[in-house]
């Protein structure tokens, strides 16, 4: 076997090695975790999922205004919906709620 016959059989191999990590590693699409979070001026916005409905959401937090609006992305109709909007300041003024809470004075 000559060095040039050599040459090829490993670059050949290297190349079919690197196509079978491509197609493992590249066919799975990256799910939006909540560590993808972008702050942007007067914006704070993150990711989430939910595993049950096999949807994802996208959190806005507008700082100066103290709101959060949920977006989720409808796929029959190929469109963003808006599912929530929240009052920051009033869910800080009503407290904590629900079995565990405790009430400060």
């Amino acid at each position: 076997m000559d060095s040039r016959n050599f040459a090829i059989g490993v670059l050949s191999t290297t190349a079919v090695i690197l196509l079978v990590g491509v197609l493992v590693i590249g066919s799975r699409p990256a799910p939006a975790l909540g560590q993808m979070t972008v702050t942007k001026g007067d914006y704070i916005i993150t990711v989430g999922n939910s595993p049950q409905l096999d949807e994802e959401f996208v959190y806005v937090i507008d700082v100066p205004e103290q709101k959060l609006v949920v977006y989720r992305f409808n796929t029959p109709r190929q469109q963003i919906d808006m599912l929530q909007g929240i009052d920051l300041n009033e869910m800080r003024e009503s407290g904590p709620s629900g079995p565990g809470s405790s009430q400060r004075p």
